[in-house]
This record gives structure tokens, sequence and C-alpha cells, in this order.
């Protein structure tokens, strides 16, 4: 027999090792018999506890040891994001601040060219001091008060094709030898204010042809050939080919599609587009 020291209950069940009640490890009774003090101690143990009523024992619970966590420091890290995206924020800003200016220059200078080049003859006379155009605006200028001052300017467009086509094939005749002799004073007055032309496919405005013009000594004859001409009013269309003969013997073969349009009692070309049939 088992007895709790705690209840005094006896258990006959020798495999159970504490009380069914409070927990309490069991003893045997033949212990507690053969040993009085035990049995007073004991006793005493459980009128004691009876009149503290102190809570029954509890056998000792079995936690789960705590995981070996490390614990990593946070600040370190979160400082170090801050500093990047701070230094990052300033970059960004620092070449915004470079950059943006800059292409604003640039954008501003592009349109204060393309209004000097579409506006030249108009605003001569105000930007003589500004660039280049403005300059080239005055001779063109100086050249129509000239030529008007001897001329009365008619109203309406000639209507004759045989006529407009002689005076076209004048017109292209004049403006290959200023070409070839880089005289821009007959440029000036041949290319309307609005002209493109595309040579090669690359495209410029008046003022940029102008610009890059140079004289060409290596051409020793040319001769328009196949000129056909469409005439709608004040616009006349001018199709044909151009050959050239240079000072080395070679030879270059071209195909053009110059616009007129009747402007101020003369033709002037608006537009031209050339390409390379044989070299």
């Amino acid at each position: 027999m088992k007895r709790c020291p705690t209840c005094n209950r006896s258990f006959a069940d020798l495999s159970l090792s504490f009380c069914t009640e409070d927990g309490t490890p069991l003893v045997n009774e033949i212990a507690l018999d053969s040993d009085p003090e035990a049995t007073i101690v004991g006793s005493a143990a459980g009128a004691t506890a009876n009149q503290s009523k102190t809570p029954p024992y509890q056998p000792p619970v079995q936690f789960a040891p705590l995981p070996d966590v490390k614990q990593r420091r946070v600040w370190p890290w979160v400082v170090g994001i801050i500093v990047l995206l701070l230094i990052g924020v300033g970059g960004i800003a620092i070449a915004l601040a470079i950059v943006v200016p800059r292409m604003m220059s640039e954008e501003n200078g592009r349109a204060y060219e393309n209004t000097n080049s579409r506006n030249v003859n108009s605003n001569a006379g105000n930007n003589q001091n500004a660039n280049s155009n403005s300059a080239l605006a005055n001779e063109n200028q100086n050249f129509n008060a000239g030529t008007n001052a001897n001329t009365a300017p008619a109203t309406d467009p000639p209507a004759d094709e045989n006529a407009v086509l002689a005076d076209l094939t004048a017109i292209e005749k004049e403006w290959t030898e200023a070409n070839l002799s880089a005289d821009r004073k007959k440029l000036m007055r041949i290319l309307a204010d609005d002209y493109v032309g595309t040579i090669e496919g690359n495209i410029q405005g008046k003022a940029d042809y102008l610009r890059d013009l140079t004289p060409d000594k290596s051409i020793r004859r040319y001769e328009f050939k196949d000129l056909k001409l469409s005439l709608r009013g004040d616009r006349a269309t001018l199709k044909g080919r151009v050959h050239l003969e240079r000072e080395d013997d070679s030879e270059a073969l071209f195909e053009f599609t110059d616009k007129f349009v009747w402007r101020e009692a003369r033709w002037q070309a608006v537009s031209s587009e050339v390409a390379l049939v044989k070299n």
C-alpha cells in the first residue's frame, strides 16, 4: 500500500507515484509505520498545511528551453538606410539643378533660332547685332528694296506655263551657280523665308542652308535635263535632273523636285528635294 503524507489517503495501486488529489509524492505505508518520526513529521506537516491552508504540492512543470536568440541591433541599419536615402535625394537634386537649366537654355536657343529663321525679313532691323541670320536678312532686305524700286509688282501670278517654265529654268540656273560660288545674296532672294530643303535625307531650313554653304570649285559644267512643270495658280512644281561634270572628269546625276510660290511679284522656292541617281 502507498499513502499520501499530505491527505493521508491510501492507494492500493503500487504503480502510482503521486497522489491523485493533490499531486504529493506517495510513500509506502510500511516505511511510515517503521519510521515513527516520518509519521510524526508527516502528520505535523499535514496539520500545518491544513491550518495555514497552503496550496497543495504541485509537481515541477517542464518548460521548453528558450531558443538562443541573438539580439540584433536595428538602429545601425535604420541610420544607414536614412543616410543612403539622403545621399540619393541630394544627388538627384544636384543633377536636376545642373541638367534642367542647361536643357531650358538649349531649348530657348533653338526656339530663338527658329523664330529668326522664319521671320528673318520682318525682324532684320531689330536684330542687326543678334546673330548671323540677322545679317543675312539685312542683305535680303536691301536687295529686295533695290529691285522693287525699279519694277512695278504684279498682283496676279502668271498663267502661261511656257513663260513660267522659262522663268523657273532661269531661277534653277541662278540657284545652281549661287550654290557653286556660295553667293548668299542671290540665294536670299531665291529662297523663301520658310524654305525647307532635303538633300540625301538631310533636312535644312533657310538659315542652316546659308550658314553651311561653301564654294565648290570642283564642278566644271552642269546641265538640266527632263524638266517638267506643274502649275496650279500661285504654286508651281518643277521636276528634273541635273548632270554635273567635275574637273577630275568624274560625273554625277541628281534628281530634284523644287516647289515655288508666287510672292511679292516673283517666284520663291519653298522646298527642294534632291537625290543622287548616279555618281
